[in-house]
């Protein structure tokens, strides 16, 4: 088991994401539980950038339930095409919000989130859960924390149920 991680704190948001994402890979490979997976990626992420909020939705029939995060309070259930989150459940796509406060509906769980990005993570075509990263921070997130971060819900839509 890693006890920590390793990466350049000075280093550019691409260079962080390539020397954390391998280690990423071989934190979860060594573990069948998902929750414990759920939740070292929420802890890996936030050291790893700082984040203000990251954590998991877990699609629950017709509502995403809160599952393993790392930041302050979270809302516990969001309905299916519901802000943030739960568009990205209904459209089954990324979801990159520069600003929380023009997107239609959303969801405050905090007022201190400013930006967010939301990866819907599909297993055999459907969503069962969602990524949910905020910043307090405008405008934190672009294209680069897509491509990674799509690509991390691809390795987790491969851990056991």
């Amino acid at each position: 088991m890693a006890e920590s991680i390793h990466f350049t704190h000075t280093a550019d948001k691409e260079q962080r994401y390539s020397e954390l994402l391998p280690q990423l890979e071989a934190l979860i490979a060594g573990e069948s539980d998902l929750i414990a997976n759920l939740a070292n990626i929420c802890a890996v992420l936030r050291e790893g950038f700082g984040f203000f909020w990251v954590g998991f939705y877990l699609v629950k029939g017709d509502e995403l339930v809160l599952g393993p995060f790392q930041g302050p309070l979270a809302c516990t259930r969001i309905r299916f095409g519901k802000g943030v989150c739960g568009t990205a459940w209904a459209t089954q796509k990324t979801i990159l919000v520069p600003d929380v406060d023009v997107f239609p509906g959303h969801i405050a769980c905090s007022s201190s989130s400013r930006s967010e990005i939301v990866v819907p993570v599909m297993t055999n075509g459907t969503v069962t859960m969602v990524l949910d990263v905020d910043s307090d921070r405008l405008e934190a997130f672009d294209t680069t924390d897509q491509q990674y971060l799509e690509i991390l819900a691809t390795l987790i839509a491969k851990l056991p149920a």
